[in-house]
């Protein structure tokens, strides 16, 4: 549910974004933004391919990406105090191009992780485990902030992007989550955020069995 004040600052951020998103300058680094995205998808997808060779299976079941909304931007420098410029967009705000991989078992998101960042053209910027520590409400994911370099045709440009890492359990959790938050009215509240958190849990045993089970069975085959 939102509070008023952050409803307040919603209609703000779409005002201001209606102009902003038709400038050049927006516009050019959107679409650098875009080209980040499809530098760190081919380098999940060729990690996919050799992974795959090596033990047999594939770290991952599904790849997405997305790019911060023009609105969703803007209502983060509002937030952060700000003033409305590409150069703070991409200087403060970390999450504008966003990638989510979904994995089968967890281990495949610290393993798939590590080969991304220990590439020589990959920085790690941040790290941010909700996996090990979940936030309050049962999400859980694994998230990390990587710079990446774009080569261009007057030179290179570094960009930020976002990697979600997830299980199957943690992503059906996630999307299921995103929806009933916005639903408007709730008669209890705290129940459904209790009965929430309460089938995070579940799903997160659930990966464990499932990640025993998977280990098991490479002891026997092995």
């Amino acid at each position: 549910m939102e509070y008023p004040e952050e409803t307040q600052l919603r209609k703000k951020a779409e005002e201001i974004a209606k102009n902003f998103s038709r400038t050049k300058e927006f516009a050019d680094a959107m679409t650098l933004y875009r080209c980040a995205i499809m530098e760190v998808q081919t380098k999940l997808n060729v990690l996919n391919e050799e992974f795959s060779l090596q033990y047999d299976r594939n770290p991952f079941e599904s790849i997405e990406s997305r790019l911060k909304s023009p609105t969703s931007i803007v209502e983060k420098m509002l937030s952060k105090g700000l003033d409305i410029n590409v150069e703070n967009m991409e200087g403060e705000i970390f999450d504008i191009a966003g990638i989510r991989v979904v994995c089968s078992f967890r281990e495949d998101i610290y393993k798939l992780s590590d080969l991304l960042v220990q590439q020589d053209d990959i920085l790690l910027l941040a790290r941010k485990d909700y996996i090990e520590n979940p936030k309050a409400n049962g999400y859980r994911s694994f998230h990390i902030i990587v710079d990446i370099p774009i080569f261009l045709s007057d030179g290179k440009k570094h960009m930020k992007v976002e990697v979600q890492f997830r299980t199957i359990a943690m992503d059906f959790w996630a999307s299921v989550d995103h929806k009933l938050k916005y639903k408007k009215e709730l008669a209890h509240p705290e129940e459904v955020v209790a009965r929430l958190k309460k089938c995070a849990d579940t799903l997160s045993e659930l990966d464990e069995e499932m990640e025993a089970i998977r280990q098991s069975l490479d002891k026997r085959t092995n």
